[in-house]
């Protein structure tokens, strides 16, 4: 071996142990810029649509350098060589003493924080619409009979239709576990979220809800008229205020569909969102020999009858 090619592999030996210790530093140099904990600028962060990594990284992380965000970048690219990860948009909480590590895989999942709407037992269509204007700017409005009142949790800037299928599947879901209660024998799904909307409205508690939950079976059974004033109150106002007064004899007269004192029957649809316990009772079928009823404002609860003869003294002795 003569000296020149001696001298080739020296040179040789000496460029691959530098290159060697060159990799070597630059992966653990990048391997604790990964594993380093950030910080943030705030917290939640939140990601537009669209945003790249590094606008990701500049918006929210400080004390962070070009050599930092290069890193990042790096690894997502060779990271989704073996796994495809994708940057989602929306609102994140992220963990005290996070890493880069952990911030990249984090956002390469839907929206870890989650916002809630509870709607209210009773609400009318109006008030819902106000609750949802707050949180979706393409929202329509849901019918009464669609879904069941209940807290709903979603991420984010979230699609609204999807938002709509999910509250959607939890009342098919509730009325799945009930699909063999004995109240299907006499009345269908429609017909239970009729009645339960005129719980909703009517009653003034869950035992009050029982009580009257059994006059409108022993009415409807008797093809009695419902005479429910919250009925009366809708004709009126469609759900859409407040009536603010006592009904007058004359309110009774009004001819209107979901009038029961006009009608025989159901109303033709709900007149506000009926609650998951309401609807339990329904289903409990309770039974009474309950016929009427009127509301004590002295006692503040409703006064119940089997006939008609007692109900008319109980009033009587009331009024007096």
């Amino acid at each position: 071996m003569d000296l020149e090619e001696q001298t080739l592999r020296y040179y040789i030996k000496v460029f691959s142990f530098t290159l060697f210790f060159i990799l070597l530093f630059l992966f653990i140099y990048a391997y604790n810029i990964l594993n380093k904990n950030i910080e943030l600028k705030h917290n939640p962060l939140s990601i537009d649509k669209g945003e790249s990594l590094e606008e990701i990284i500049i918006k929210n992380i400080n004390n962070h350098s070009l050599l930092d965000i290069n890193i990042v970048k790096s690894y997502l690219k060779i990271n989704n060589l073996v796994r495809s990860n994708f940057i989602h948009y929306g609102d994140y909480n992220v963990p005290k003493n996070s890493s880069y590590l952990d911030l990249i895989n984090i956002i390469s999942k839907p929206s870890n924080l989650l916002t809630k709407i509870t709607i209210i037992e009773g609400w009318s269509q109006k008030k819902l619409n106000l609750e949802l204007s707050k949180y979706f700017k393409d929202y329509y409005p849901i019918p009464y009979a669609d879904i069941i009142a209940d807290t709903y949790y979603f991420e984010k800037n979230s699609d609204y239709n999807l938002f709509i299928e999910q509250i959607k599947r939890n009342k098919t879901s509730y009325f799945k576990k009930h699909k063999n209660n004995k109240l299907f024998n006499n009345f269908n799904q429609s017909q239970i979220m009729i009645m339960g909307s005129l719980l909703e409205k009517e009653a003034l508690d869950n035992d009050d809800k029982r009580l009257v939950s059994s006059v409108i079976f022993n009415r409807l059974k008797k093809d009695m008229k419902l005479q429910i004033d919250a009925t009366v109150i809708y004709s009126i106002t469609n759900g859409n205020y407040d009536l603010g007064r006592k009904l007058l004899l004359s309110d009774l007269k009004i001819d209107h569909p979901f009038n029961t004192y006009i009608y025989k029957g159901l109303p033709p649809s709900p007149i506000s969102y009926v609650g998951k316990k309401t609807l339990d009772i329904l289903f409990m079928n309770n039974k009474n020999d309950f016929l009427f009823y009127f509301f004590n404002y002295s006692l503040n609860k409703h006064i119940f009858s089997k006939t008609y003869k007692e109900h008319i003294n109980k009033l009587n002795e009331y009024r007096k």
